[in-house]
């Protein structure tokens, strides 16, 4: 796994994952409808979690948003594509954060740091139908490459994903 660094935002701070980090993000990775749009179901216990979580071979980066009073607000990863320079990203804002703009300060930081890296593009696979994360997506710029229909058979069922792309090269969104 690749050095994480800590990333810091106007709220939080992005930090490495670190042991006990599965028990602030339980309650939300523990509900099924949090987890509608993972490709596996919702987990049954903090060891399970953190067994995902903590996986050696998982050759992805993992950064967990805490706001200034030490509360984890989300999980955010990169994972390294197919070739050299392509990285898909990842995130899941904390139930209890939901709403407050945690998934787009946080993406957006991760992002930036991620082109500063050296990427020169990052993807999103993500459920056709998860309209949240879709618009997130949107509003920093990525744009809907693919439509792959009935690609993924999970826990809810044969399921359309949809690929999203930025180029390090696109134009910054509008706010």
């Amino acid at each position: 796994m690749s050095d994480t660094p800590t990333l810091t935002t106007d709220r939080f701070t992005l930090r490495p994952l670190r042991a006990g980090d599965e028990a602030a993000l339980f309650p939300t990775l523990s509900d099924p409808a949090q987890c509608l749009y993972l490709s596996r179901p919702e987990f049954a216990s903090q060891e399970e979690l953190w067994a995902w979580l903590a996986e050696p071979g998982w050759p992805g980066r993992t950064w967990i948003a805490e706001d200034a009073q030490g509360r984890v607000a989300g999980r955010f990863v990169a994972v390294p594509g197919h070739e050299e320079g392509v990285v898909e990203i990842g995130y899941i804002t904390c139930m209890h954060a939901q709403g407050e703009g945690v998934a787009r300060e946080c993406t957006g930081a991760l992002v930036a740091h991620l082109f500063a890296e050296g990427a020169r593009k990052l993807i999103a696979e993500v459920d056709a139908e998860n309209t949240p994360s879709i618009r997130l997506l949107e509003r920093l710029g990525f744009t809907r490459e693919a439509l792959f229909r009935e690609h993924e058979t999970t826990h809810a069922g044969l399921r359309d994903v949809a690929i999203y792309g930025l180029l390090a090269s696109d134009p910054a969104p509008s706010k």
